[in-house]
């Protein structure tokens, strides 16, 4: 049996990834800040989160898990912050638009107030370096230093990334951060008895867990449907924005994002998790694997693979 380590297995996508991996007939450990088993928004654990252990730890002190780490074949890392406002979680779960909005107004004057941003960096949980990066960067040290005690296939580090479809919404921190970490986490991974996945959501909807996410979901999954009807030779949205991007260069980060959101298709969180335990069990799976390919791992019909990875549209 296999047995994986998800870290921050309580939260929304760890939580779904440990639910999938079970049905699976893997056995899961989750390892979080708090230790607690998943609740929903209502607060109850559903019937599954008893499969679970359930470890409390410390991410950037992989010594408080650290004999988890040599029994494990696999581990996917979770954390992650789209605000260094970790309000804007809670809002999602109540469903709570004017406290969104807030926490997202929060967030670009932390970008823009030099006082804000030191006193977030003076707390140093809650910033992008950390929970996007540092995390990510601890864990992984500390799993490739932790060998397996049985020798087996290349074991797999799945870390959650993301599509760079959020800017200038949301400050270019948040994907630089992730970039770094997939650069930082691929020269830990570099050689054959590991493998690094690094998957790249878009837009991540739950209807009932996250309400205030599916009327975004529908415009994207709009947007997308409509860019790849498109003719080539058709100046769309997307392609329009490109062509600006590569005249405006000051501007071109924040144009080749918009871009990009227009023609990404959202993603439920269900199709994240079941895509990273594809790629958790299948050893040719390592790399990037953005929306396109996660639909692939699944086997989706071809008509449905909407997400251009060459991003002509």
């Amino acid at each position: 049996m296999q047995h994986i380590l998800v870290v921050g297995g309580n939260g929304l996508i760890g939580s779904a990834i440990c639910k999938a991996a079970l049905s699976r007939g893997m056995q899961v450990t989750s390892v979080s800040s708090s230790g607690r088993p998943y609740q929903t928004p209502k607060g109850h654990s559903p019937a599954w989160t008893s499969k679970v252990q359930w470890r409390k730890g410390d991410a950037l002190n992989p010594d408080t898990f650290v004999d988890i780490l040599s029994e494990v074949n696999g581990v996917v890392h979770t954390l992650g912050t789209l605000l260094e406002d970790g309000e804007y979680k809670a809002a999602l779960r109540r469903g709570d638009p004017f406290k969104l909005f807030g926490s997202f107004l929060n967030g670009v004057i932390g970008q823009t107030n030099p006082l804000k941003k030191s006193s977030q960096s003076a707390q140093g949980t809650g910033t992008y370096e950390v929970l996007n990066r540092d995390s990510a960067l601890r864990v992984c040290e500390a799993f490739v230093a932790n060998a397996a005690r049985v020798e087996g296939p290349p074991r797999p580090f799945i870390y959650i990334s993301a599509e760079d479809i959020f800017r200038p919404i949301i400050p270019a921190k948040y994907i630089e951060t992730k970039r770094e970490a997939e650069q930082g986490l691929e020269l830990l991974l570099a050689r054959e008895s590991y493998r690094g996945i690094y998957v790249r959501p878009s837009l991540v909807y739950h209807a009932h867990y996250r309400p205030l996410t599916s009327p975004a979901a529908v415009l994207f999954d709009l947007s997308a449907n409509l860019h790849a009807k498109a003719p080539l030779a058709f100046p769309t949205p997307s392609r329009i924005l490109r062509h600006l991007a590569s005249t405006f260069p000051s501007s071109s980060a924040s144009l080749q994002s918009i871009a990009n959101a227009m023609v990404i298709p959202p993603i439920h969180v269900d199709h994240v998790a079941a895509a990273a335990c594809v790629a958790l069990e299948r050893p040719d799976v390592k790399g990037v694997v953005g929306v396109n390919e996660m639909r692939k791992l699944l086997e989706w019909p071809e008509r449905l693979l909407r997400a251009k990875t060459d991003r002509s549209q």
